[in-house]
Order: C-alpha cells, then structure tokens, then sequence
C-alpha cells in the first residue's frame, strides 16, 4: 500500500488518489487541500489547474506550477488551521505549511489558503503566503573584519565580495 503524501496515515487509493483521478470529489475544503499537496506530489498538474477558481485569462501559470510541481521533493503537509469548509458550508479556509526540497535547499510553504464551492465543488480560490523570518546562526560578519573562512583577509576581499 502506497501511503499518501498528504500525511493522512491512509493509503494513497483510499484517500487523495480518487479525488486525483475524478473517480469522486474532495467532501471538504481540507480534503480538497490535501488532494492539492498530493497531486504535487503526485505531478498530477492537470489536477492542480483543474481545482483552481478561474478568474481570467493567464490567472494560473501552468509552467511555473509544473516547474514546482516536478523539480522538488515533496516532504510532508501540516495543517495548522480549519475555518468552516465542511460539506454544508460554502466557503472555507485551511492554513497548512507544505514542506519541501528544490535544487538541495529545504523550504516551507505557508499559506492561508480560501476555498469556496461552487456547483456542489470545491476549488481553490486564493491565499496569502506568510513569509519565514530568517533568523542568523552566526553573528553578522562587517566587511572590514577578517574574514571567517581564516584566509586572512578583510571580509570585503574574500568571501564578502560581490559576484
């Protein structure tokens, strides 16, 4: 049994793989946003576009999401939060943080994402990213210090330079 990637603890056919495949639709905001994580996963892009509220012309760039979707490792999706976005609601609202890897650097994706249905469907509408603050392990190095790699040189000659 392949698990699924959205961290359910389920089996990938038994949870997000209907949904995926159309065999049946996500009964929840939070279910459609597992789906969404796992069709990531997945490259399941087509699903991606397909469960977006369309609001014009080049509102989704499908190239930048494949781009997303095939070159990172997928690592692990945490819901924080559920606002409404049960069977009988109409709108809902799912914060989570997508965990993943792309070209060796580990990030995380955290949105407040909305959902609405329309015609008895879930889709996605749209969402706020909360950006990570950065915090230093080390403390700031100033360019006239030496530098820390022992060279040394000022910081501004060595590893402090300009590309």
């Amino acid at each position: 049994m392949k698990p699924c990637p959205c961290g359910s603890g389920r089996g990938y056919a038994e949870c997000c793989g209907p949904y995926i495949t159309g065999a049946s639709q996500p009964p929840s905001a939070e279910a459609l946003m597992r789906s969404r994580y796992s069709a990531y996963a997945e490259q399941a892009v087509d699903y991606i576009i397909d469960t977006c509220i369309r609001k014009g012309a080049g509102d989704i760039d499908l190239k930048q999401t494949r781009d997303w979707s095939e070159k990172s490792r997928w690592l692990g999706l945490k819901i924080i939060a559920v606002e409404k976005g049960g069977p009988a609601d109409t709108e809902g609202i799912v914060e989570f943080e997508a965990a993943y890897e792309r070209d060796g650097l580990r990030d995380i994706h955290h949105e407040r994402a909305r959902f609405k249905k329309q015609e008895g469907r879930w889709l996605y509408d749209e969402g706020d990213i909360t950006p990570e603050t950065i915090v230093r392990s080390a403390p700031k190095v100033g360019r006239n210090e030496p530098c820390p790699c022992g060279s040394g040189k000022k910081y501004k000659h060595c590893h402090g330079r300009p590309v």
